[in-house]
């Protein structure tokens, strides 16, 4: 994965997401919008196998780069609480 910050201002962001597909971008865009800070996110995908996803983030009084690693940072803890209860759950 390489990341490329194609446009940014004090409160948009579009980010490239190399290599990357429609699981990582829905996760991304669903825990954005979890954010009371975010007013939009969503990303753009011409084709699947010749195009790079390109995330759109809009923000309100928050600096997108923030706003976008806290998203990413939720969805650690997210799988790693999955992952804790899915270790429990299969020792049954």
């Amino acid at each position: 994965m390489e990341l490329k910050i194609i446009d940014k201002t004090e409160d948009e962001m579009y980010l490239e997401i190399i290599d990357e597909n429609h699981t990582l971008l829905n996760m991304l865009k669903s825990a954005l919008l979890d954010d009371e800070r975010v007013q939009i996110a969503t990303y753009d995908m011409k084709h699947v196998s010749i195009s790079d996803p390109i995330l759109f983030v809009k923000t309100e009084d928050a600096d997108p780069i923030d706003v976008v690693k806290d998203a990413a940072g939720n969805l650690v803890t997210q799988c790693d609480e999955f992952l804790s209860i899915f270790r429990k759950a299969i020792d049954i």
